[in-house]
């Protein structure tokens, strides 16, 4: 039992004393707003008709009662109807003592619950782009949580490695290449094939515009186009294992692969497990033989396959076309048991952008109707798109902000807001550049998951790296220092350790605000793995920082003269630094030691 669940516990016994009545509901105290003094608050009016006294009345007699024996509370203040309690120092400082000599301190036990995340999923025709980082940040961030959180995680990979758009960009470097690879034109692996992809749409809108102009129709050119029929027929060719076509297709995704691999490095995002379209793509079609035994799915005269799922609210939806070719909802069918197959999971989180949120809803009713006992544990965290000010991005006609490209101007932004502040003194040129790194990818990272991952978002470079308001850099600053008091404290043999909680009689606000969030992390992380919200971590990791930034300010660290309260401000100060690193590590950001 936790503190704040300890004083309900108190107060429920009081209000049942008083009035005669229990309080049933969960989590009825909240956090004091800061205008008010005091750490919890418990709101009298929903209990007016049980107290049948005006409510400032009602909340002075539970707040007498219940410091006259309480474990944990020696003030009360009552405004109106709101009763704000204000916790002992001694707890406080007996909390900090647990806090401070607890390892792996926020994190929840093992609850024995399996969750597969599915992240990333990029084709390989094209680099990842901006919305592949919001992609990739949210699915490793969620995978941290969770695992913090008590669960197993496992983090997989679904790679769109085959199709028309595969066969687009393999075309286009058959027709226009002439033998280039990454070596020869030093270009990185995923970077030249959307080279091709792109040439592809060109060539392809080029032949669209001829056939237009000698009297074809739009619609009829755009799907008569000689270079887009010759994809089709590689695509045909691929799918009965032509040793060309398959030998090409594995030369360029192997270069995909290690452009992928080297832009995941650099992210800081890693799988336990790929999965390929080329693999799972027919697996579907058995689950679709099941589902018209069961009666579940129907067939039309032409042979393709269908599931109305009017009842529901929804439509007819394909399942297998005429032809007998599977399609996008197939195959996740066939994926979805395959994983289920590998992991046993409890949980199953897809991390994919809201323009699927139908294709989901689809996906997760068939496998109810199909009787998947694995179906009410499948979760899509949905997320909106990203803009950059310059505006939206568009794959196909070569403006897509790539991945890479952003991380490089993320790093050469953090260079020039740095070396401006003047916070690389003393650094050697190696030193520099990883902080820069450092600052950017927390800068970029930060940025996109403190917002809601449902809000479509406006990224703003400039923005993201400033190093006060609510950034990654202003948070990694505020380690570095503390992480500077922590040397310099161990320079001047402190023994911060040894602190005696026993003989400090006193706290300032300034501290007593920073153990509130102190004590309030195991708390963050149980919210954040119960919604998948990397936000609310992100929120709290600023909180703290900017408390302990109020606390630095005021109060005298080093100008201690006593040297019990000395080795305590420095404890205090490791404590918030530990917890600061721990909480954006869950949001798969470095912190910098120095700065």
């Amino acid at each position: 039992m936790n503190l704040k669940e300890s004083i309900e516990k108190e107060l429920k016994a009081v209000f049942f004393s008083l009035f005669d009545h229990k309080i049933d509901e969960k989590d009825f105290l909240q956090p004091t707003r800061k205008e008010f003094s005091g750490d919890y608050t418990f709101v009298v009016f929903p209990y007016l008709k049980y107290t049948r006294q005006k409510p400032e009345d009602a909340g002075k007699r539970i707040g007498e009662k219940l410091i006259e024996n309480s474990q944990w509370v020696d003030r009360f203040n009552v405004v109106k109807g709101f009763l704000n309690l204000n916790i002992k120092p001694s707890v406080w400082l007996d909390r900090f003592h647990q806090i401070f000599h607890e390892e792996d301190y926020g994190f929840l036990p093992p609850n024995k619950q399996k969750v597969v995340v599915e992240y990333s999923s990029p084709n390989t025709n094209k680099p990842l782009h901006l919305g592949h980082l919001r992609n990739n940040f949210l699915g490793y961030s969620v995978s941290q949580i969770l695992d913090a959180g008590g669960f197993e995680v496992e983090k997989v990979n679904l790679v769109n490695d085959r199709g028309i758009h595969i066969c687009k960009s393999m075309l286009a470097y058959q027709k226009f290449g002439n033998g280039e690879t990454p070596g020869s034109s030093g270009i990185k692996g995923d970077h030249l094939i959307g080279k091709y992809y792109v040439r592809f749409d060109k060539e392809y809108k080029k032949e669209i515009d001829g056939l237009v102009q000698n009297g074809t129709g739009k619609e009829h050119a755009e799907k008569e186009a000689p270079i887009l029929l010759e994809a089709q027929q590689m695509l045909k060719k691929w799918e009965e294992n032509d040793s060309e076509v398959v030998g090409l297709w594995k030369t360029m995704n192997g270069w995909v692969y290690e452009g992928f691999d080297a832009t995941y490095s650099r992210m800081g995002v890693s799988f336990d497990k790929y999965y390929y379209e080329s693999e799972t793509y027919l697996l579907g079609k058995a689950i679709v033989d099941e589902g018209l035994e069961k009666g579940i799915f129907y067939k039309k005269d032409n042979g393709s396959v269908w599931v109305d799922l009017s009842d529901e609210g929804l439509d007819e939806k394909l399942l297998l076309r005429a032809d007998g070719t599977s399609v996008y909802m197939t195959q996740d069918l066939g994926t979805a048991d395959l994983k289920y197959k590998d992991f046993q999971f409890n949980q199953s989180i897809y991390v994919v952008g809201n323009e699927q949120d139908y294709h989901f809803q689809v996906l997760f009713l068939i496998l109810k109707k199909l009787g998947r006992n694995y179906a009410g544990g499948m979760h899509h965290l949905s997320y909106g798109m990203v803009d950059l000010p310059a505006g939206k991005m568009k794959s196909r006609e070569g403006t897509v902000v790539d991945a890479d490209d952003l991380m490089n101007e993320m790093a050469e932004t953090a260079r020039r807001h740095t070396e401006e502040l003047g916070k690389i003194d003393g650094f050697t040129e190696e030193q520099a550049l990883d902080l820069y790194e450092t600052l950017a990818l927390g800068a970029l990272k930060f940025f996109l998951l403190k917002v809601d991952p449902k809000k479509r978002m406006l990224f703003n470079p400039e923005e993201s790296i400033q190093f006060h308001g609510n950034t990654g850099p202003f948070i990694q600053y505020t380690h570095a220092r503390i992480a500077a008091i922590v040397r310099k404290a161990e320079q001047l043999e402190i023994d911060y350790q040894s602190f005696d909680v026993k003989q400090i009689d006193n706290l300032e606000d300034a501290v007593l605000s920073v153990f509130f969030l102190l004590n309030k992390f195991p708390d963050i992380i149980q919210e954040a793995a119960s919604n998948y919200a990397p936000s609310v971590v992100a929120q709290y990791a600023y909180d703290l920082a900017k408390e302990y930034n109020r606390f630095y300010t005021e109060i005298s660290i080093f100008g201690e003269p006593d040297d019990n309260l000395l080795k305590f401000k420095v404890a205090f100060s490791y404590a918030v630094a530990r917890t600061i690193k721990t909480s954006m590590g869950l949001l798969g950001i470095s912190v910098p030691e120095r700065m």
